[in-house]
């Protein structure tokens, strides 16, 4: 994993640098789904300290052995259902996958310490994805700053799968001009194929899992 990490560490500086950036900027935030907490207690053991997790369940299980890890940071960067808002206040640190004002009064109700939280912004047209419509914005950021338990940090976004990392370009674009409009400066894009693009478009977060662990271990 040291290699791994070292790789990712060069392709974020490389970027950062081409596109006039301080590599202090941007947060490396490693996606550990489907892996076990031996591969973050690894992770962090070689300097990482955020890790990104998409299920609340999923990272019950393995929160237990990781209490000792101090310093370290638990995103939850997957589609949060409100009756789960709760546990994941009790889990995370930041959740990164806001999309409505009901969920976002769901977790500042129960967050029992101030919980950062981005807005997810859906881009594409395809109704899997989960995210916050761009013209919903204002009203939900007025929501959101009714919630003393929150704060607000930036946006996040998922863009359609592509090969090519090109074309995830429109998508980050579009996410930092709305995060301009918005007064918010995080932007959580980017991921292994395609961080460079991300951190060239003006990213702060990018969610690596591929190039620091390899292929995600199926359950």
């Amino acid at each position: 994993m040291r290699n791994a990490i070292q790789e990712v560490e060069r392709r974020i500086e490389a970027a950062a640098s081409r596109a006039g950036r301080r590599r202090e900027e941007i947060t490396l935030l490693a996606v550990t789904k489907t892996f076990p907490a031996s591969a973050i207690r690894e992770a962090y053991e070689l300097g990482l300290r955020d890790f990104g997790e998409n299920y609340v369940q999923e990272f019950e299980a393995k929160r237990p052995e990781l209490e000792d890890l101090t310093g370290a940071r638990f995103h939850l960067i997957g589609h949060l259902q409100s009756n789960k808002a709760r546990r994941a206040t009790e889990l995370f640190h930041a959740v990164q996958t806001v999309d409505s004002a009901k969920l976002a009064r769901r977790l500042s109700e129960a967050a029992c310490r101030v919980l950062e939280v981005m807005l997810e912004v859906r881009l594409s047209g395809e109704s899997a994805k989960s995210g916050a419509r761009p013209e919903d914005l204002p009203e939900l950021i007025e929501a959101v700053s009714g919630c003393p338990n929150l704060r607000l940090t930036g946006l996040m976004t998922m863009p359609p799968w592509s090969d090519a990392p090109e074309a995830s370009r429109p998508y980050f674009r579009r996410l930092r001009e709305l995060g301009l409009r918005c007064g918010l400066p995080g932007l959580s894009m980017g991921m292994s194929h395609d961080l460079e693009v991300a951190i060239e478009e003006g990213a702060t977060h990018v969610r690596v899992g591929t190039a620091l662990f390899g292929s995600r271990k199926r359950p």
